[in-house]
């Protein structure tokens, strides 16, 4: 795939970010940090400049299309469209219009988008239960009798992040959506521990607090996998598929690792923790995570070499 193709997948996925127009300045400044990190990898497209096109509506869905005329390519901007519009677990009607001119613009019939469509929605209700979703206070709550044995938790928190980081090896764009579900069964688990019931609003809320919003997550995961030549390769190939993907899989890793031990923090302290110091404590541990992953690189290439489907649909269910 040349520059001009990854530009073009590129500027639908983020089109397909800003399609129900509700993104908050937050979620933008999220978008926009990702778009400059991403422009610094080898070979990659002037992203700063795509995504202030694509804000300023400088960039049309007919003209990024139009760049692509490999039918595979075609279907995995599709794929990655429809996974950046379920990355809050709803599809709106402005997003389902917009997927729908997508498919216009590329060709593609129902045959082909109606089964990627329902992979998403799969994936996305497998997220909505990744923790309760009752309607409960995002301030604290009364805690229940906290059952902490922190060494578990430490191997928790790792196992999560070994798995998310092999996941950033497959192929597959839809097995980088089951990493913020798997992220967020890991901070239930964690609050769990600590006596605290919670819901997904809390958790998504502490997420974006922290600057792991969902849209920019699924923006960066599928950017440096799409710039690192993985996405859209037939599966297999692990070990060189490896180096390739290093700096997705440090990053995956990293922010679940950082994401795990502050919210392990969080909770044990009674959920007192400012913002500011949620994130300080969080760009804290990054650093020392990413390094920490080439650590058990061993055991991210053996878990990907054996993870299918529906395994991972299994792991984010149960």
């Amino acid at each position: 795939m040349n520059p001009e193709q990854q530009q073009a997948i590129l500027t639908i996925a983020l089109l397909a970010a800003f399609a129900d127009g509700a993104n908050d300045e937050r979620e933008r400044e999220e978008i926009r940090r990702l778009a400059e990190s991403l422009a610094g990898e080898p070979g990659a497209p002037d992203l700063a400049a795509l995504y202030r096109g694509v804000l300023l509506k400088r960039v049309g869905l007919e003209t990024a299309a139009a760049a692509l005329a490999d039918a595979g390519h075609r279907q995995l901007a599709y794929e990655m469209a429809v996974c950046v519009c379920d990355a809050d677990g709803r599809t709106t009607d402005a997003e389902r219009q917009f997927l729908a001119a997508l498919a216009r613009a590329l060709g593609l019939d129902a045959g082909v988008t109606a089964p990627l469509d329902q992979q998403a929605e799969t994936m996305a209700e497998l997220a909505e239960a990744a923790a309760p979703a009752t309607v409960a206070a995002i301030g604290p709550v009364v805690a229940a009798v906290p059952n902490v044995a922190a060494a578990e938790l430490d191997r928790s928190i790792l196992n999560y992040a070994i798995l998310n980081g092999a996941l950033e090896l497959l192929p597959q764009s839809w097995a980088s959506m089951a990493i913020i579900p798997l992220q967020i069964k890991m901070v239930y688990g964690i609050g769990k521990a600590h006596g605290h019931e919670l819901d997904q609003g809390h958790i998504r809320e502490l997420l974006a607090t922290l600057g792991v919003g969902l849209t920019s997550q699924y923006l960066e995961q599928f950017g440096r996998k799409l710039l690192g030549g993985l996405l859209g390769k037939a599966a297999g190939g692990i070990a060189k598929s490896i180096g390739k993907s290093a700096t997705s899989v440090a990053f995956s890793f990293a922010t679940t690792y950082a994401l795990g031990h502050v919210a392990k923090r969080y909770y044990a302290g009674g959920r007192q923790m400012s913002g500011a110091l949620l994130r300080e404590t969080f760009e804290g541990l990054l650093g020392p995570a990413k390094q920490m992953q080439t650590q058990y690189l061993p055991e991210i290439r053996q878990k990907a070499g054996n993870l299918d489907m529906g395994q991972i649909m299994s792991m984010v269910r149960g």
